[in-house]
């Protein structure tokens, strides 16, 4: 299956060849190899290698198989993995990834996640012949509030915390996702991140606190200490408390282009001074994980550094808990493939996160530790690593007194603390005199935003690129016009709601609330800031109410600072409310004054990242030469200082073109670069489907071959194919096929692949809308080439059949896509 499978001499000899090198693990230049004498000094607490805690996992480990060894050294999603497996394979860990959940149920009852995190832990802890029982540990992205699990408290987006200054309010954030993630039976969470974002084309840009390394520095001991509580000698971490990771070691935020899983092509003095420095306090505070990032430093994987991991970060930082690595990120270190991979252990990798790739990892660094090729004293130290922080973590103990108290999730103490981080978050730009608004207005909520708590939250909400999501998915939280609705009745005020901006009662005001969908990781990278290149919808709204005279408030969700200066000159005011989470009351707070329209909150929040002039002002951050953005870091007005804000130019720049690789039939057409291509024994026509020529009808007369084919120019795919994306396609069957229907993926004249999606399309009752996702992996699986995809949708048939289609585009498996 992997082509770059190398013998086991081979594999030595460059081990050998890297050693040279001062021991990196891998080959490498000069430029990526750190010094370690350079780094900040930093030590896990004492209390984390006490003496007690060290003789327990002494005695443990004399009574281990290396089977079990090398198997605490492994991590497998729980997509992937039975409880029955672990058997036979004795790993020490299992995650919920991002689209992760029991049943594959992304919307699953709290009950059932213990459930199932209760299952995988009773067969690591049956006693039975020749088997020594140690609990696994179960790990979860809980980035914002415990956001896999319907009705947890969601909290901001680290970008909009970033913004409130405001370090204890960070810890009490730790302290309520832990007592949540420990509600439901995890053990580990996946946080905090303490990248430093220095390109906002980035799509993980608002999992960062600031662009500047002082927000960060401040804010990762007080998370730390709110996750995990303080540790003390001999003791486990309290029952509401669970274990954190620092992440992702190191520069993850400063890739050439803001590319995800990229390179930092710096130097190290400025790896240092802008990324290394959220890490220290992390590790004094005890931090008892490290994640290691996907990305390079210098065109070297991290997670084949042996200098900043093994140098840097456990011997220069004193970090005594254990480094994990991220989502199959060694497969891509040179040499390695995602079942083979020593390269990450000789570096100093203690735990290999191997989601689907567990049991080949497993065999093949048994035997590489069997033949010498990963020495066992490497292999016995990061065991004694995992075990120490198992410990540490009461997994031996087995009290789980929150474990069902479901009642902690979104509990009103929780949701207090969500909607003071709202309000503190909001950042004014821009305010014309027309905030607050009176309690007692009439006020249109307008926009596409409005009544939306998943677009409010964004990625990584119940989700992984936080899409699919309605309101019913957030019991107990509240959208931005359910709490503006809240905040003006009580005063005789009344709100009306109406996206498209078309009212039944004229309005005192309008609040529009719009801004960016949701995504995660590479699906959020982009070319350049502009705000919605093109049809801007969301303006001309703004200037139809500013048109027929009514004051405008522009709400705008985001996640990272974007060119919105023709937005900021349509509107009276401009707030940046970042990603708010699920208290949208919290915005309602600082908008909507008294009856006589004095503020019942005030703004606080100052930018952390530097707001654009141009759309091509990338990168942009305080202290670069020629630094001159729109709205400076720090910037932020508030009512009590208040601030002027002059015309501002709407000359984007020189900008290239969005690089449009997921949508392929939007709204009636073939977005560019894509075509619509049309073949053999096939007509397709316009139809309305909600809206005027927004579907095709697609019709094969059955006198031969006939194909649908979306048709560009060559595009690498293959980071959506490893991050479970899927062919989606909402379509309405009017005549079934009488035929075998094909649907395939081309890289060329002469490759591709195709499946047969017959069942697909005649499942289904006739006249039905319903939508297909298609795993890209069942393609590569099949052959095809996904890193020079020149078609992505190639539907065929040589029978009758007539399907209509509005939707063509690359979306994230939710449970719902499938290899037919």
């Amino acid at each position: 299956m992997f082509a770059r499978r190398r013998s086991a001499h081979a594999s030595v000899l460059a081990l050998l060849i890297a050693g040279s090198l001062g021991g990196v693990g891998i080959a490498q230049t000069p430029s990526a190899l750190a010094h370690p004498e350079l780094w900040p000094k930093a030590a896990s607490p004492k209390s984390i290698t006490d003496a007690r805690t060290e003789a327990f996992i002494t005695d443990l480990m004399s009574r281990m198989s290396l089977e079990e060894k090398v198997g605490q050294t492994i991590m497998a999603d729980g997509s992937a993995i039975t409880p029955d497996e672990l058997r036979k394979y004795p790993l020490g860990s299992v995650e919920a990834g991002g689209n992760t959940a029991p049943g594959g149920d992304d919307r699953a009852a709290p009950a059932k996640w213990v459930d199932w995190i209760k299952a995988y832990r009773a067969v690591a802890l049956e006693k039975r012949d020749g088997h020594t029982a140690i609990p696994i540990i179960f790990g979860i992205d809980a980035v914002h509030g415990h956001n896999n699990i319907v009705g947890a408290t969601v909290f901001p987006h680290n970008v909009g915390l970033g913004a409130a200054r405001d370090p204890d309010l960070i810890r009490r954030i730790g302290e309520v996702t832990a007592a949540e993630v420990a509600a439901t039976g995890a053990d580990w969470t996946f946080g905090p991140t303490v990248a430093v974002p220095r390109d906002e084309r980035w799509g993980r840009a608002y999992e960062g606190y600031a662009e500047d390394p002082e927000v960060v520095k401040a804010y990762a001991g007080p998370m730390t200490l709110g996750l995990q509580g303080v540790l003390k000698s001999g003791q486990a971490l309290a029952t509401n408390h669970v274990v954190g990771s620092a992440k992702h070691f190191v520069g993850d935020g400063g890739t050439e282009g803001g590319k995800d899983q990229g390179d930092a092509l710096i130097s190290e003095q400025d790896l240092i001074r802008l990324h290394a420095q959220g890490y220290p306090p992390a590790i004094d505070a005890g931090i008892l994980t490290v994640m290691v990032s996907f990305s390079s430093w210098n065109g070297v994987k991290h997670t084949g550094n042996k200098s900043l991991q093994t140098g840097v970060l456990k011997e220069r930082m004193g970090f005594e808990g254990f480094i994990v690595g991220d989502w199959n990120a060694h497969g891509q270190v040179d040499g390695c493939t995602n079942t083979n991979c020593p390269q990450a252990y000789i570096a100093g990798m203690d735990m290999v996160m191997a989601p689907d790739s567990w049991k080949g990892l497993f065999d093949n660094t048994l035997a590489q530790v069997r033949d010498g090729t990963i020495p066992m004293a490497r292999i016995d130290d990061a065991v004694r690593r995992v075990l120490r922080v198992k410990v540490k973590a009461g997994l031996f103990d087995g009290k789980r007194p929150l474990e069902g108290k479901f009642e902690l999730l979104g509990a009103p103490e929780h949701r207090a603390v969500a909607r003071e981080a709202v309000r503190k978050s909001l950042v004014l730009l821009k305010n014309q005199g027309v905030l607050p608004i009176k309690s007692s207005a009439r006020v249109l909520v307008a926009g596409d935003g409005a009544d939306d708590i998943g677009k409010q939250a964004g990625g990584w909400t119940l989700t992984w690129q936080g899409t699919g999501n309605k309101n019913s998915d957030f019991p107990g939280g509240q959208s931005i016009y359910a709490g503006i609705a809240d905040a003006v009745k009580a005063s005789g005020g009344q709100a009306e709601l109406a996206r498209d901006g078309v009212f039944k009662t004229r309005p005192d005001v309008a609040v529009v609330v719009f801004g960016e969908n949701p995504y995660a990781e590479f699906q959020g990278d982009v070319t350049n800031l502009e705000y919605q290149p093109g049809d801007k919808t969301d303006l001309a709204l703004i200037k139809s109410l500013k048109a027929q005279g009514i004051p405008v408030v522009a709400v705008f969700l985001t996640g990272r600072p974007l060119w919105t200066n023709p937005e900021i000159n349509a509107s009276d005011a401009f707030v940046a409310a970042w990603l708010p989470g699920s208290e949208g009351g919290g915005v309602a707070d600082v908008l909507i004054g008294d009856k006589a329209g004095k503020p019942r909150h005030d703004f606080k929040g100052k930018l952390s990242f530097s707001w654009p002039k141009r759309a091509n002002q990338v990168p942009l951050n305080r202290g670069d030469a020629g630094y001159d953005p729109q709205f400076a870091y720090g910037y932020g007005l508030s009512y009590a200082k208040p601030g002027k804000v002059a015309t501002l130019s709407e000359d984007p720049g020189v900008v290239s073109a969005a690089i449009n690789v997921d949508r392929y039939f939007i709204a009636g057409r073939a977005p560019a670069p894509w075509t619509l291509n049309i073949g053999g024994a096939l007509a397709v026509r316009p139809i309305d489907a909600g809206a005027q020529e927004n579907a095709r009808l697609a019709e094969w007369s059955g006198e031969g071959n006939g194909a649908l084919q979306v048709m560009g120019q060559p595009v690498d795919l293959s980071r959506q194919t490893t991050g479970d994306m899927a062919v989606s396609i909402r379509y309405r069957v009017d005549v079934a096929p009488e035929k075998p229907v094909s649907l395939a993926i081309a890289c060329g004249e002469s490759c591709g692949a195709a499946l047969d999606v017959t069942s697909t399309f005649s499942s289904g009752k006739i006249g039905e809308w319903r939508t297909a996702k298609i795993k890209l992996s069942c393609f590569k699986a099949k052959g095809a080439d996904m890193e020079h995809v020149s078609s992505p949708f190639a539907l065929s048939t040589t029978g009758r059949f007539a399907l209509a289609f509005t939707e063509i585009r690359l979306a994230s498996n939710e449970g719902d896509a499938v290899c037919p």
